[in-house]
């Protein structure tokens, strides 16, 4: 019996299984997702992560503001944020094409509430 020399590799095998693994990481790749409230937050080069139980306050670009990630109207704002304790702190997540008049609002009602602890979050450069 003659063995059969191999001059070259099929490849074509394993150009099946990477495209088939590939279209496995692309579509549980769309399922992930970054937050459940979508703001593209403004970079600076000072930022810094924080672990700490906070407060937080996101405010989406169409002007939507959420406490810990419950919406509440902006109305309503004052009254919401005056059930919270004064010394914990409290993180402002801002869309960056958000109107800067919006942010002043919110930092100005946090202010009048006493709230002493106040931090913006930004993302990394």
């Amino acid at each position: 019996m003659k063995i059969k020399r191999f001059d070259s590799i099929n490849v074509i095998p394993f150009i099946d299984i990477m495209l088939v693994l590939l279209v496995i990481v692309l579509t549980t790749a769309t399922f992930i997702s970054k937050g459940k409230i979508p703001i593209s937050l403004p970079s600076a080069k000072s930022s810094k992560t924080d672990n700490k139980k906070s407060l937080n306050i996101q405010i989406t670009k169409d002007n939507k503001i959420y406490i810990n990630e419950k919406p509440i109207l902006k109305e309503n704002f004052a009254q919401q944020i005056a059930t919270f304790d004064k010394n914990s702190s409290v993180k402002i997540s801002c869309d960056k094409s958000l109107k800067f008049e919006d942010f002043v609002y919110i930092l100005d009602t946090l202010k009048l509430k006493e709230f002493n602890n106040i931090g913006i979050v930004t993302k990394n450069e």
